[in-house]
């Protein structure tokens, strides 16, 4: 399906008045309860943690927001899809192999039409978390 027919098959037009002004959302936190080993995993793909607060608090900042991780007593997320969105079809490769070399499973990317054409992948962390890895593509 091209982008225009997918655009008048699932947009809204006119769109809904949003209800708040938003500027984004401000990172993820995720609970794990193997702290340690998702901190080793998370480090092997993203390098050392740019905020580290005691023992207990990790984050990484991913443009213009936070990923942070936190031990949990409770088991691991659950239903939760993490994106990463980088800047060009090569880096959602590099990123993908990444998290492939550091445990995490998961079918290669492909270009889709996800809002908008994008170039992407889901894979799962050997935790159970689903990473969404992607790009938006040139028209």
């Amino acid at each position: 399906m091209d982008y225009q027919t997918y655009r008048k098959k699932y947009f809204l037009d006119p769109a809904p008045e949003p209800r708040f002004r938003f500027t984004g959302i401000l990172g993820a936190a995720l609970y794990y309860q193997d702290y340690q080993g998702a901190l080793a995993f998370y480090q092997a793909v993203l390098g050392p943690p740019a905020y580290i607060e005691g023992e207990n608090t990790h984050g990484w900042q991913i443009g213009e927001t936070w990923l942070t991780l936190f031990p949990s007593k409770n088991g691991n997320p659950k239903n939760v899809e993490v994106p990463f969105f980088v800047e060009t079809p090569e880096e959602v490769d590099r990123l993908y192999e990444a998290f492939l070399a550091a445990g995490a499973k998961g079918e290669p990317p492909a270009n889709e039409l996800m809002y908008e054409p994008v170039r992407m992948c889901v894979l799962t962390d050997p935790f159970g978390v689903s990473i969404l890895v992607g790009c938006f593509l040139k028209e």
